[in-house]
């Protein structure tokens, strides 16, 4: 099967939309545990916890962008 062909079928982005989905839920899962951990040191209810899946997003999003997002641009 060639390059032409595979991208011409309806199945061939599936691969990359579970590759996606499963970064942005890893980032969240773990900055989010890293910050219920962090709550449970300091004792604070649910602070860090929030903080850390905000930015478990944000990171996950500029993951996706650096892997899927970025168009490969000749130097010159």
């Amino acid at each position: 099967m060639t390059t032409d062909q595979q991208r011409d079928d309806a199945w061939s982005g599936l691969g990359t939309g579970w590759a996606i989905v499963s970064i942005l839920i890893a980032g969240m899962l773990v900055l989010g545990g890293l910050g219920f951990l962090a709550d449970l040191l300091a004792g604070t209810k649910h602070v860090f916890l929030g903080i850390g899946i905000v930015l478990g997003g944000a990171g996950g999003i500029y993951i996706v962008y650096l892997e899927y997002g970025r168009e490969d641009r000749d130097e010159g």
